[in-house]
């Protein structure tokens, strides 16, 4: 007979069994103290290939590239808008798709880079995009870029640069790192767990149109199981009947009910909403209006609006330092004083005296 003594009674420990959430520590890519510290983004074409894959993702980075250089530039000197006006890039670009480009690279990679091709006398003729893949960017032991390298496909250096020679866009840059940051280094866990449960929704879908049928044959002979296969796929593939001797088969059609697991629509909308607010780019602005108020589109708009005038300062600022224009991006459409003129209207209204109350006690 078994022992039944309560006090032989153990507690769990949970605790040791779960690991609690954390992040792991980061350090600058900065300079290392050697005369020369390299870096190059060898993420790049798994950031690309996010970019090329991932449909929400390239409708915010397009948004943002195209948002920023919104409606042209303007030069303040006449001769340094026919000089911009000029530029061919790879022979089809003007200086305003260039700049469109570049923004939607560093917003890939976290930088871009732009070969200067200057005639004999040191002016400006062109503007040719590079690759972020093979740009190699070296600088000194105080973090100071010295040159750019281009790699070829063993990482031998094809080209060496000139620091005057390369219009580089380092976007969000941290402390004293020498390279910027890409978006899509913090948005590829959200896009992974969206397309992971759009991918599961999807396979829930087609087995409620093609459900999985287990059958049971009265037969272990495998040449006979290899037939009736055969047969049934090729009916099943076709959308036809099956004929069957009765007694002969037994089937049972393996399904959830709808209430049986849960449903996923809720969680990639929320992943959804979530991916656009860390990108910073609200669904209004990619055409996607719903659940949006006519106030709450108003402050998503402005809201949006002050982050791309920052980044048309980032433009113009760099365009200045390291090619000598003064430039001006033109915003594509602001609602800001109307935003304001609704809120004097909202206080003008909760100034005025209530009708019904109006005439109380006199």
């Amino acid at each position: 007979m078994a022992i039944l003594d309560i006090g032989e009674s153990v507690s769990s420990d949970i605790k040791s069994a779960f690991t609690d959430f954390s992040v792991s520590s980061e350090t600058t890519d900065a300079a290392t103290g050697q005369s020369e510290t390299t870096w190059h983004n060898d993420k790049w074409t798994e950031y690309f290939g996010y970019y090329k894959q991932i449909p929400e993702l390239r409708a915010a980075i397009d948004a943002k590239a195209t948002w920023t250089v919104g409606k042209g530039y303007t030069a303040q000197d006449p001769i340094a808008q026919t000089i911009l006006d000029g530029i061919r890039g790879w022979g089809k670009d003007t200086f305003n798709t260039i700049l469109e480009n570049a923004i939607r690279t560093y917003h890939i990679g976290g930088d871009s880079f732009l070969e200067v091709i200057r005639d004999g006398e040191g002016n400006l003729i062109n503007l040719k995009c590079l690759d972020p893949q093979v740009i190699r960017i070296v600088v000194d032991k105080k973090g100071i870029i010295k040159r750019y390298e281009q790699l070829g496909k063993n990482n031998e250096i094809l080209h060496e640069f000139e620091v005057e020679d390369i219009f580089h866009l380092a976007r969000n840059r941290v402390a004293d790192e020498i390279h910027g940051v890409s978006m899509v280094e913090t948005l590829k866990e959200i896009i992974l767990m969206r397309n992971e449960a759009m991918s599961d929704w999807k396979r829930v879908m087609h087995r409620n149109v093609d459900p999985m049928i287990a059958y049971k044959l009265d037969t272990d002979d495998t040449s006979k199981i290899a037939a009736f296969k055969a047969k049934v796929d090729a009916a099943k593939g076709k959308g036809e009947n099956m004929y069957i001797p009765k007694d002969s088969v037994d089937f049972e059609v393996i399904s959830l009910s709808p209430n049986a697991n849960l449903n996923p629509l809720a969680w990639i909308d929320a992943l959804n909403n979530y991916f656009y607010e860390a990108a910073g780019t609200p669904k209004i602005i990619i055409g996607n209006s719903q659940e949006f108020t006519e106030a709450s589109a108003k402050i998503a708009y402005l809201a949006f609006q002050q982050t791309i005038e920052e980044e048309q300062l980032f433009i113009e600022e760099s365009v200045k330092q390291q090619l000598g224009f003064d430039i001006e991006l033109t915003f594509p459409a602001s609602l800001e004083n109307e935003v304001l003129s609704d809120k004097a209207k909202d206080g003008d209204m909760a100034t005025q005296p209530n009708e019904t109350t109006a005439g109380v006690g006199q």
